[in-house]
C-alpha cells in the first residue's frame, strides 16, 4: 500500500500505517481540519432494526 500523502510504500504491520510516518499523519490531520476533504452526498440512512420489530 502507499501512503495517502506522499506515496511511499506502506506495510500494513507498520505502526503508523496508512500512513509511511508522523509527519505525513500530520498532514492529513491538518487537511481534514482545514476542510479540504468533504463527503459529496449524505450516506443513506438505514432504517432502524428496532423500529421494524416494534412495527411487526
Amino acid at each position: 500500500m502507499q501512503c495517502p500523502i506522499c506515496k511511499k510504500p506502506v506495510k500494513l504491520t507498520d505502526p503508523e500505517a496508512p500512513f509511511c510516518g508522523e509527519r505525513c499523519r500530520t498532514i492529513d490531520l491538518g487537511n481534514w481540519a482545514m476542510e479540504k476533504y468533504v463527503i459529496s452526498t449524505p450516506a443513506p440512512q438505514q432504517p432502524d432494526r428496532d423500529a421494524k420489530q416494534d412495527e411487526e
